[in-house]
């Protein structure tokens, strides 16, 4: 296949921006800086997350880049779930999170569904006796309907559980099939009807444009099953092909030919349709990915984040941020268990964050809302965007990417469409990249 397409498609490469410095940036040599971090109090009102992962799923997507696990029994759930009470525990007990109650908890994965009911319960009332979730805390539950029944539904529900994410990529059962994914086209309505009649206060979708065998009816009918719905938001990713995924393997070996993936350039424009269509319906843009049937609905987990919150990873490869210092546990099942069994933190590598890392990270986080305060910045962090960003800023104007005025920057439709790759321009020199795609 012609290095062109190679470079059109970007197969190999993930573009999507979670965090920064950048994960090349972290490494083991920060792990004395994490016990620092962790020996010392919070700041002054901040809010504290915690983020648990479970690693677990019925199959691995081909598409999938995460640490995950298949086909484990209950015997091995179970020893994880103590662990993760376990890591909980020696955490709570450190000068950074003693005291404190968690504003905002999520479940990621992996498969938090997989969880048998009797584990959920198990677990989040373990959860709730080391550190306690505030009383209005957001609690966010990733499923997969495959995994969704009716006690299962009741069990997420029950232990606090204020909003949903379905993860239903695709409403065409041969596209599911052909990406490697668990649940059956039929099982997305019966799923959704039971999370509504549960009574979450929030369920959101998960939508990805660009799966393998796309095309634009497909995606038009993505669109018009998901308006039927009426979920309460959207979120919409972009394919990308990460070189440790199975179709990056299948790519490179020739199994699967290049041409089958869409462009970015038509992955962009079937968000930009699904966008259009939603603010048609009534929905508002919430973020670059990101559409709410409700104007100015929360999202305890993003917003707290974004804006410098601590997050207390819990569980295998899980990613957390204290007193300014990132963290990432062991990537490795059996290691991690076995050192927080040993009752010891799990750690694998981190980063130390400098004042300007820290502004940079929330800076660049923030730009994927669409709009971006520059007082918010040079009142937290003593920087000022306009002088920082000066040049790269000018360049956005220029390019139709961004709009400023005094009070900050506004993304056009066009820049908030590819805001992962117009963010590494407001990178440090050491990390900074141009504008791609």
């Amino acid at each position: 296949m012609s290095e062109t397409l190679k470079e059109r498609l970007s197969v190999g490469h993930n573009y999507f921006v979670a965090n920064y410095p950048p994960f090349q940036a972290w490494g083991p040599h920060a792990i004395p800086d994490i016990h620092t971090a962790m020996a010392t109090p919070p700041k002054l009102n901040t809010p504290l997350g915690v983020y648990l992962h479970v690693p677990f799923c019925r199959k691995r997507c081909h598409f999938c880049y995460y640490k995950v696990y298949t086909e484990r029994s209950a015997s091995e759930v179970s020893r994880y779930v103590d662990a993760l009470h376990a890591e909980l525990r020696i955490s709570a007990n450190t000068p950074a999170i003693r005291g404190r109650t968690a504003d905002f908890v999520y479940f990621g994965g992996g498969t938090p569904s997989y969880l048998s009911a009797d584990a959920l319960r198990r677990l989040a009332d373990g959860m709730r006796t080391i550190l306690p979730w505030a009383n209005d805390a957001e609690v966010t539950f990733e499923c997969e309907p495959g995994t969704i029944r009716k006690p299962k539904v009741d069990a997420i529900r029950s232990i606090g559980v204020t909003r949903v994410s379905l993860g239903v990529e695709n409403f065409d059962q041969d596209i599911l099939e052909t990406n490697g994914r668990a649940h059956s086209a039929s099982q997305i309505q019966p799923a959704f009807d039971l999370c509504r009649a549960a009574g979450f206060d929030q369920i959101n979708i998960d939508l990805i444009a660009g799966m393998v065998g796309e095309t634009d009816d497909n995606w038009s009918r993505c669109i018009d099953s998901t308006l039927a719905l009426e979920p309460d938001s959207v979120t919409i990713y972009q394919m990308e092909v990460p070189g440790n995924t199975t179709l990056f393997k299948d790519l490179k070996s020739g199994t699967r030919a290049l041409d089958t993936l869409a462009s970015w350039d038509q992955k962009r424009r079937w968000v930009d349709r699904a966008f259009s269509r939603l603010l048609d319906a009534g929905y508002h843009l919430s973020s670059g990915y990101t559409a709410v049937r409700k104007a100015g609905t929360a999202f305890g987990y993003r917003d707290n984040l974004w804006h410098g919150a601590d997050l207390l990873g819990v569980g295998v490869s899980a990613f957390g941020h204290i007193n300014g210092t990132h963290i990432q546990n062991d990537k490795h099942l059996e290691t991690y268990l076995e050192s927080i069994e040993n009752g010891q933190l799990a750690l694998q590598r981190g980063h130390a964050l400098t004042n300007e890392q820290r502004m940079i990270r929330e800076w660049v986080l923030q730009c994927k809302l669409g709009k971006v305060p520059f007082d918010y910045f040079t009142d937290k962090f003593g920087i000022d965007p306009r002088v920082r960003f000066k040049s790269v800023l000018k360049t956005l104007e220029e390019t139709g990417l961004a709009i400023q005025n005094d009070a900050g920057i506004e993304l056009t439709r066009s820049g908030l469409l590819r805001v992962d790759t117009i963010l590494p321009v407001f990178f440090e020199a050491e990390y900074a990249e141009p504008i791609r795609r």
